[in-house]
């Protein structure tokens, strides 16, 4: 089950399942550190594994097919052609999760990325539309409830690549395009595609559970998922690569309602494995159920399944599924027997239907063992065994038919003959073929039944379904060693699949670019299987062919082949046999994934599929098994018509009774269902043969890369644009490259056009969309290189900059100090001048009375402010003796007034009295109140404990109610069931016997009928033939009759033509004969000839100047050309301008940085010597250090090489040892059964003493072989013990090399940088001057074909003159000779006539080769113009179209604009509104607070009125009063508690967050301690790997003295070739410099070749001007023509754009009104802002109107007015969401002011009834709840105090763990850095492996030695025949000396 863990019984929360979801930042890091070479990094094929392995590439053009390129591994290099070699993906595209996305997208590239990902534990990866997944044979936590949870509700992008990805995506798709969804499934056996269709299927009910779950039914998702049992049971078995593969493919479609809930599913099978019920190979087993019958939990099953079944216990005595293995370790069929029930029962079945499943199952396995023998000599089979017990017996038994019958049918079936029923017999073959046959037949019934009853269950009949989501489940491309019929199905139904996904996928891919809007002609990939699907599918097409010959009976396999290849054996795509693994392959066929050998063998045995038609008549009519007769319903068993006819039925009917025709209609409809669906892939993978974790065998996995169609998807990517970015993460990555022309325009186009322009980047490798920018393979990692450099260099400035920083505070305090010391230095040198200066005294002892105060003003000021507050204090002193007096008045009116009321209230002795009572019986109630409440408070804990106990066994006792309810409803049902199928059963059985009888009638009626029937059949068959013969007839005759029809038009024709041609000849005779007599008509006539022939010269030198007039043209062509090649020069210029531009910025560079070492030099001129002297020493060193590393390293190869090589030595001895040590054995073995035979054969004792003493020999000379070997052995363990000691000492001296070159590195650290810099600088150079050396490339070979074409005309030109010149000379040589002839003609006259006449006649000839030749160049000149007019056209079409296209380009950037625009606001109203949630929480948390305090005012005002209300002394308001205090005393009681509570509860969390947080500080603290353990613990093993490398290296040293010569000898040997390469790399550089040379000489020859152009030109133009001159103004009409019809074009543009701009103008106009009347109804306020956007409005109307007449200024005022509109929808926007704020905040101060009421209005009502229960009440109480509270409060402080000191060490720990990471960082740097420098030193360790003489003398010592060993073994060998000969002839002897006495 691929990755797939279990949940834990008790219940244990899913496992984190992100470290197989998603990299770690460790893998980023490393991946991101390995060595990377932008430009050389390649991968090449490893013949050794069959994958790839990277290497760097030395030489070789990639782009070029036919170069080659000479690539380095390490230090060994090979040679492949440029197509074996694919491009390394940067370090940032590793473990990519899209693998579209790759740069580089080659074979190798995929195999890596699903390689590493693999081994990172994470086996889903996307390529393009599918998902791949790679069977990982071990359980990860990536299918439980917490992934389904991260993966519920998102995006395809938004989460980790995952097989429920693409479920959700389906399933959403589905819910919101209410379109069926399909998922495609596909893989070789073993790839885990059955488990990932059941995580699809279980991922679905989980998301889309329909909710309707009761305790008595079964709910429909675990119906769904309870299918899986039955289905693997009956349709999985175990495989050479798969304990549990499926061997049949499914269509699961499960359906949904409009809701999205589950409502059913149904199954539909294909392609079920049939061959397996009756054959399996030695690795391999039948389907799991066979074996699941035998087990224990078949005992528990009813009366127990083996007794029902009639099974034995030993599943060998079953041959049918006993052939291959019979356990396998990974499944218990045991527990998934006891699923299997369980799912029979989820699902419905009924207890027949199941135990006739069962006994039906173990019926098939039982019909293997019915034996047949034959009888006598006859070929007839019988049975011999049909007794009670027999394996026929129950067979037949299980089938319900009598066992007799059944053996009958199947030795002597009934056939029909004409029209009599006559039996066959059989032979013991066909016999046992016909019960093969049989079983297949039932167990294939039998499934297809199981899954039509599944479907009858998984329908929910009370759910409508709207759509569903299948799931197809089948077998991928196979490529087997013997492929048959099965895989040539399978096949085709791959290519079928393959087809049908190139087109969906390049169909989606194109649409993209189409939408995009990228210029992109539409290509349907899926025709490229076309081909071969044709080839099947044609009329008479493969399966045509195999259809035709399964109907004839006398056909072979033979005649099916040679049928095959005589139909289809011209085909590209039927090849022949190439199968190295099937020699007698057939036929091979080039399919997608590869060539393919078939083999015909049994095809036609196989399509057929023949079953005994007696044995099914038998099961049909006799069983009383249901379930078998239900299965063979559908077959016509014993035919009682004609085989013919029945024939003649199923070619009308075309019913698919063959296998390939019901497989055909099925596949038929399967893809029809696909093309309406939308179609999701999986493809799933095998990453090796022995099913171990995180191994991989590439071979394997690149077979299935191309079987199934990934590479294929790849190839079709890689024609398109496979990488693209959305212009707002593109700005935001490359802005670095070209900042102002990414910020020069708004427009996404534009600025990155801009930018691309800017770095030369070709537009050929990418596209512009509306929202992304596409780019080629391989296009974006250019782009990635450009910006690493500039990032590079910016990294650079930036360390320059924080070293300046950090350097410049030390420095400003050193210059202070210098400074400081100098002031210092100067003053006291000044006090030392002038301490004995008199004046100078003087002013230092008066200095300190400068500026004392006056004593006498001070007197004066204190004497003011004394006497004014004398005053003040008299007059407090007369204020108080006022007010005394005035209240002494007071005193005297209140003791008044006091009298006043003691008389008028009367005694207050009485109402003190009774208060005193009343606090006493207050007093005591209060007690009584305490005790009650420590009571009650008892009893409540005794109530709680109570209840808790009842809750429990009241959940106790409901469980328990729930189950005997459950139970009594099965029994309930049970007994209904009982007595329904008891009635059902009374029923059936008087119906059977009323249809019994009926059947007898109408048995009688049929015999009948079927004797009439079959006379007029008869007669049918007889007129139809007669039929046939006679239109056979007829279409003889017919075709006779138009063979005749058409010879006598030939005929005919002929005749015709001889009658023409001897009518001609007859007039020829006429004229010869009237020659004579008309001489003296003849002169008159040929002077009319010489007139005529005037008239044609005439006609002749006008056509010339028709030619000339082409001439013209064609000079104008050759000006348009001229023009383009000035074009190109001044282009030339420009460039070399730019190049000239980019030496001058770089010479300034170079100034500059001269002038930056120059101040460098100045400043550090104090220490330079030093320096110097310093760098020599370190070169010094850095030379000896160097040797002494080459050294150790060379040593350090020596011993490794010697160490493999003698373990491989020992380990190649130590098995020539067990095998000679077996070999000893088997000839000790044969030696003591000779002794033993001794005693019985005398005559052969010498025969065996000579073999034993040879056996005795040959085996003292392998323990003497031994015994030498292992005293070489010995040797070999001392040497190398020397090694290491020698070893170990090199070691230490090495790590004291390693100290000081680190101490070096960091100086040369910084040289480095200004080197890298350098040398980027001049790799830009060298950049820009290959970029230019190719555009000159360039510019010669445009220069190199215009010449070539120039040269074309010239000679064009130079022939038509020539033509010319011989027309005019034989025109003239014709007038020569009209002259002569009339001369003659006046002379000699009637006599020459005859000589006139044939020179008349080859004067006719000659003019009519001249009209022809001027009629061909009139044609010629036709057909010039014709193609120029439709070059025209067609350039008119394409101007019209690019501006149709840029027109839609427009308006699409601005609704990308709108669009971003729109999302902009609704992203800030998403932040407004964020912001007003928070500011509207605070405002609650402000408002509870004041609600708290407005409580606690109110609590204080009731108080204030209560001492009022004392000290008016009123007893009954005292009263209320003292109630009121009760009253609120028990609110604040019940109040108090709430707090208290509340307190409680928050201190418990508290605790908890304190223990989570310590808790989690001591897992921290325990990490870090870890942390610190395991780096002492590296650095621990660092020293000790150290210490013993230094004694191994002490060791060796002594040991390898000699090797150190010998290894100096060669470094000098390697000093001169580096010597002979500097020579040659000079050489290089003076033939570069004599190539540039050359170049300029070139460019130089350019210039004058040039000039002669334009010498020519001037010639051609002076020749021409003739020619011109007459067709200028037809040149010049023509011209004007198209400049007018331009200019229309131009305005009809220019008005369409001004149209749609107006309706954009119109529209944004519409918006801005309806945006303004919405702001007018909601902010009528705002009346200012409104009037501004009227004018605005009517501004942009009065605008609008303008445009209509100018169309110049409407662009300009469009884009003013579209601005205006968008502040203005702007501020709209945001004065709606203002209102739409306070109006929110208004409602919440609403809502918090009615919540304030109800709570006044409730505690007034609390406080009503408080009054009355006062006297249960106190005041003790109340103060006991206040000294609560103040001790709560105090705990609350305390607590307070405490979370801030826990939040203050929390912090602290923190900041510890933060810099204890920090130092873990630093550490784990250091230890990269030293684990650099050791692979380092093992790099150079390997570079010096070629200086291992010695090595390989002491390994072709061991190989002689080997060798010998060898040649000894092949002499014990040949003993050892010899010995075993004798023992034959001796048994020989034996056996004859035995047999002598009987006889």
């Amino acid at each position: 089950m691929p990755g797939h863990i279990k949940l834990t019984k008790t219940g244990q929360p899913d496992p984190d399942p992100s470290e197989f979801l998603v990299p770690s930042m460790e893998m980023k890091r490393s991946d991101m550190n390995k060595v990377y070479d932008t430009k050389r990094s390649v991968w090449i094929p490893d013949p050794k594994s069959g994958g790839f392995r990277e290497g760097l590439l030395e030489s070789g053009d990639l782009d070029d097919p036919s170069s080659k390129c000479l690539v380095s591994v390490g230090h060994e290099k090979f040679t492949h052609k440029s197509t074996e070699v694919g491009k390394v993906n940067p370090p940032k595209f590793e473990k990519v999760e899209d693998m579209v996305n790759l740069t580089f997208l080659n074979d190798a590239s995929v195999f890596w990325n699903l390689k590493t990902r693999y081994q990172a534990k994470m086996i889903h990866t996307y390529s393009g539309l599918f998902v791949v997944v790679v069977n990982p044979y071990k359980r990860y936590p990536i299918y439980t409830h917490r992934v389904a949870k991260v993966y519920l509700g998102k995006r395809r992008n938004e989460v980790p690549p995952h097989l429920w990805s693409i479920a959700e995506t389906a399933y959403r798709g589905m819910l919101t395009t209410t379109k069926n969804q399909a998922m495609l499934i596909t893989g070789e056996s073993g790839a885990g595609k059955t488990e990932n269709t059941k995580k699809v299927i279980t991922y679905l009910a989980i998301v889309a559970s329909s909710g309707k779950k009761s305790d008595n039914k079964v709910s429909l998702e675990d119906q769904i998922v309870a299918t899986n049992p039955i289905l693997e049971s009956y349709g999985n078995a175990k495989t050479s690569r798969n304990d549990n593969s499926s061997r049949f493919g499914k269509f699961i479609r499960i359906h949904f309602n409009a809701s999205g809930r589950l409502a059913g599913c149904d199954i539909v099978s294909y392609l079920l494995e049939k061959s397996r019920i009756t054959e399996q190979q030695e690795v391999e087993r039948s389907y799991h159920i066979f074996y699941q019958l035998l087990q224990e939990f078949g005992n528990g099953i009813g009366e127990g399944l083996k007794n029902t079944c009639h099974l034995s216990d030993d599943i060998y005595d079953y041959v049918y599924v006993s052939q291959g293995k019979t356990k396998v370790e990974s499944i218990d069929d045991n527990e998934e027997l006891e699923f299997t029930n369980d799912a029979f029962n989820v699902l419905g079945f009924s207890e027949t239907e199941k135990f006739g499943c069962f006994m039906l199952t173990a019926a098939v396995m039982t019909f293997g063992e019915v034996r047949f023998v034959q009888k006598g000599r006859d070929e007839q089979a019988e049975c011999p065994d049909i007794t009670t017990g027999s394996f026929a017996f129950k067979a037949a038994t299980l089938c319900g038919v009598d066992v007799s019958a059944m053996i009958k049918a199947f030795c002597k079936p009934r056939i029909k003959v004409g029209t009599e029923w006559v039996t066959k017999g059989q032979n013991v073959e066909q016999a046992t073929n016909a019960v093969g046959g049989i079983a297949r037949a039932i167990y294939d019934r039998l499934f297809k039944w199981l899954i039509e009853k599944c479907n009858e269950t998984l329908i929910d009949p009370t759910m409508k379904k709207v759509n569903f989501c299948a799931v197809l489940d089948i077998a991928g491309f196979e490529i087997f060693d013997y492929n048959g019929f099965e895989q040539i199905s399978i096949n085709f139904v791959n290519e079928k699949l393959q087809q049908f996904f190139n087109h969906h996928m390049f169909v989606v891919e194109q649409e993209t670019y189409i939408g995009e809007g990228i210029d992109w002609e539409m290509v349907d990939f899926g025709l490229d299987l076309q081909a071969c699907i044709v080839m099947f599918e044609k009329p008479m097409g493969l399966w045509a062919i195999l259809e035709e010959e399964s109907l004839f009976p006398k056909a072979t396999d033979k005649s099916f082949e040679e049928k095959l290849k005589a139909s289809l054996g011209k085909l590209p795509i039927f090849l022949k046999p190439q199968s190295k693994t099937d020699k007698h392959a057939h036929f091979a066929l080039s399919h997608y994934a590869g060539i393919v050998s078939y083999n015909v063998t049994g095809w036609l045995e196989k399509n057929k599929d023949p079953v005994n038609d007696s044995v099914v008549e038998i099961l049909k009519s006799t069983s009383c098994n249901d379930l078998i007769v239900h299965l063979w319903l559908d077959h016509p068993g014993q035919p009682t018509a004609t085989p013919k006819e029945e024939g003649k039925k199923k070619k009308k009917g075309s019913g698919g009774k063959t296998v390939s025709s019901v497989y055909l209609v099925s596949l038929t409809e399967l893809m029809t269902t696909l093309y309406n669906c939308e179609p999701h892939f999986v493809r799933c993978l095998v990453p090796n043969t022995h099913k171990k974790p995180g191994d991989v065998e590439p071979p394997l996995i690149m077979h299935q890369l191309t079987c199934n169609g990934v590479l294929e998807g790849i190839r079709i990517c890689m024609r398109g644009f496979p990488n693209r970015i959305y212009y707002k993460d593109f700005k935001w990555r490359y802005w670095i490259l070209a900042k102002a022309e990414i910020e020069s325009s708004s427009e996404n186009k534009t600025a990155v056009y801009a930018l691309m322009d800017k770095i030369s980047f070709s537009r050929d490798t990418y596209r512009l969309g509306h929202t992304m920018v596409f780019f080629r393979a391989g296009a974006l990692a250019k782009l990635e290189e450009y910006r690493d450099d500039i990032v590079n260099k910016l990294i650079r400035m930036l360390q320059g900059q924080a070293r300046l920083n950090i350097l410049k505070p030390d420095f400003c305090k050193r210059r202070d100090r210098k400074e400081l010391i100098k002031v210092c230095q100067r003053k006291f040198r000044q006090y030392m001048q002038m301490r004995n200066w008199g004046w100078y005294v003087i002013i230092q002892k008066t200095r300190a009375l400068i500026g004392l105060p006056n004593p006498e003003e001070e007197l004066r000021q204190l004497e003011l402010k004394a006497k004014s507050t004398y005053d003040v204090y008299m007059e407090k002193l007369e204020t108080k003796t006022k007010l005394e007096a005035e209240n002494k008045i007071l005193e005297e009116e209140n003791k008044a007034t006091l009298k006043q009321i003691d008389s008028e209230q009367g005694n207050m002795s009485q109402y003190h009295e009774k208060q005193a009572q009343i606090s006493a019986q207050k007093a005591a109630l209060e007690d009584e109140l305490s005790q009650s409440q420590s009571k009650l408070a008892e009893l409540e804990q005794d109530r709680s404990s109570a209840a808790a106990q009842r809750k429990q066994k009241d959940t106790e006792v409901g469980q328990i109610k729930r189950e005997i309810q459950d139970l009594e409803m099965v029994i309930l049902k049970l007994e209904q069931d009982k007595s329904s199928r008891d009635h059902t059963i009374r029923g059936l059985n008087d119906e059977i016997a009323d249809q019994d009888e009926v059947l007898n009638r109408l048995n009688k009626e049929k015999k009948l009928l079927a004797e009439n029937n079959s006379k007029a059949e008869e007669d049918q068959i007889n007129v139809s033939d007669k039929l046939d013969h006679l239109t056979k007839l007829k279409t003889k005759l017919e075709n006779t009759l138009d063979e005749l029809e058409g010879a006598y038009d030939k005929e005919k024709r002929n005749r015709a033509k001889i009658e023409k041609e001897r009518r001609q000849v007859e007039g020829d005779l006429k004229l010869a004969q009237q020659n004579v007599l008309e001489l003296e008509r003849s002169r008159k006539e040929f002077e009319a000839i010489i007139a005529r022939k005037e008239k044609e010269m005439n006609g002749l030198h006008s056509k010339l100047d028709d030619e000339q007039g082409l001439m013209g043209k064609s000079q104008k062509c050759i000006k348009e050309l001229q023009g383009r090649v000035e074009e190109m020069e001044e282009e030339l210029e420009a460039e070399r301008q730019a190049r000239a531009k980019a030496e001058r910025q770089r010479s300034d560079l170079a100034r500059e940085l001269e002038e930056l070492g120059q101040r460098l030099s100045e400043a550090g001129g104090a220490t330079s010597a030093q320096i110097e002297l310093n760098k020599k020493r370190e070169s010094e060193l850095t030379k000896l250090r160097k040797d002494l590393e080459e050294c150790n390293i060379q040593q350090e190869c020596t011993v490794a090489s010697l160490k493999k090589r003698h373990q491989d030595a020992i380990a190649e001895m130590l098995e020539q040892i067990d095998q000679l040590s077996k070999i000893k054995n088997r000839v000790e073995k044969d030696k003591m059964q000779i002794l033993s035979e001794i005693t019985d054969v005398r005559a052969a004792f010498e025969e065996i003493s000579r073999s034993k003493s040879a056996a005795e020999k040959s085996s003292k000379s392998l323990t003497n072989t031994l015994n030498d070997l292992s005293k070489k052995c010995e040797e070999a363990t001392l040497n190398l013990g020397d090694f290491n000691n020698s070893k170990r000492k090199m070691a230490a001296e090495n790590a004291d090399l390693l100290r000081q070159l680190q101490e070096l590195e960091n100086v040369a650290f910084m040289n480095s940088k200004v080197r890298d810099s350098l040398n980027i600088a001049l790799e830009e150079q060298k950049h820009i001057c290959d970029e230019e050396s190719k555009e000159r490339i360039s510019l010669l070979s445009k220069f190199r074909n215009l010449e070539h074409e120039y040269d074309g005309l010239r000679e064009h030109y130079h022939e038509e003159l020539m033509n010319r010149e011989n027309l005019e000379a034989q025109g003239k040589k014709a007038n020569v000779e009209v002259e002569m002839w009339k001369q003659k003609y006046e002379i000699e006259g009637i006599q020459k006539a005859e000589e006139l006449e044939m020179s008349k006649l080859k004067l006719q000839a000659r003019l009519s080769e001249s009209q022809n030749t001027v009629d061909n160049l009139h044609n010629k000149q036709v057909q010039l113009e014709k193609a120029k007019a439709k070059l025209e056209t067609d350039k008119e079409e394409l101007s019209s179209q690019l501006d149709q296209a840029q027109m839609l380009h427009a308006t699409m950037e601005k609704r990308a604009k709108q669009f971003d625009r729109i999302v902009s606001e609704w992203k800030g109203k998403v932040s407004g509104l964020s912001l007003d949630l928070d500011v509207s929480q605070n405002e609650t948390r402000n408002a509870s607070s004041e609600l708290f305090r407005i409580k606690s005012a109110y609590d204080e005002s009731i108080l204030q009125l209560d001492e009022v209300r004392r000290e008016n002394k009123n007893l009954s308001n005292e009263i209320k009063d003292i109630m009121d205090q009760i009253s609120e005393g028990g609110r604040s009681i019940h109040e108090i508690d709430k707090i208290r509570r509340r307190l409680e509860s928050e201190k418990l969390e508290l605790e908890s967050a304190l223990s989570e947080a310590e808790s989690a500080l001591e897992q921290e603290e325990n990490k870090v301690l870890r942390a610190q353990l395991e780096l002492t613990q590296v650095r621990q093993e660092i020293e000790r790997r150290l210490a013993e490398k230094d004694e191994e290296f002490q060791g060796t040293k002594k040991q390898f003295a000699k090797a150190l010569e010998s290894m100096q000898a060669a470094l000098e040997s390697e000093s001169k070739s580096k010597v002979e390469a500097l020579r040659i790399k000079k050489k290089l550089e003076a033939d570069v410099g004599d190539l540039e040379n050359s170049l300029e000489h070139a460019n130089a020859a350019n210039m004058e070749n040039q000039k002669n152009i334009k010498k020519i030109q001037d010639y051609i133009r002076k020749a021409q001007m003739q020619l011109e001159e007459e067709s200028k103004a037809k040149s010049e009409a023509h011209d004007a023509l198209l400049a007018a019809v331009r200019r229309a074009h131009a305005h009809r543009n220019a008005l369409e754009e001004a149209r749609t701009l107006l309706e954009q103008a119109d529209r944004a106009r519409r918006m801005l009104e309806n945006d303004l009347t919405d702001c007018n109804e909601t902010l009528g306020a705002q009346t200012v802002e409104n009037q501004s956007l009227t004018a605005a409005r009517r501004k942009c109307e009065i605008e609008i109107e303008a445009l209509n007449n100018d169309l110049d200024e409407m662009n300009s005022e469009a884009r003013l007015s579209e601005e205006k509109a968008r502040s203005a929808m702007i501020d709209a926007a945001r004065l709606a969401d203002e209102l739409r704020a306070e109006q929110e905040l208004a409602q919440v101060l609403e809502r918090d002011r009615k919540l304030v009421e109800a709570q006044v209005k409730d505690a007034a009502c609390r406080l009503d009834e408080a009054e009355h229960s006062f006297l249960k009440g106190g005041k003790k109480a109340m103060n006991k709840m206040e000294t609560r509270i103040h001790e709560l409060e105090a705990e609350l402080d305390s607590e307070n105090r405490r979370m801030m000191d826990a939040t203050k060490n929390l912090k602290k720990s923190e900041r510890r763990i933060q810099e204890l990471t920090y130092q873990q960082e630093e550490d784990r740097k250091n230890h990269e850095r030293m684990q650099g420098l050791v692979d380092q030193l093992q790099g150079k360790v390997k570079s010096y492996k070629k200086q291992i003489e010695e090595a390989e003398e002491i390994a072709a010592l061991n190989l002689a030695k080997f060798r010998q060993v060898q040649g000894n073994l092949q002499d014990s060998s040949e003993h050892a025949d010899l010995s075993e000969h004798a023992l034959a002839k001796i048994k020989a002897a034996a056996r004859a000396g035995s047999l002598g006495p009987n006889m």
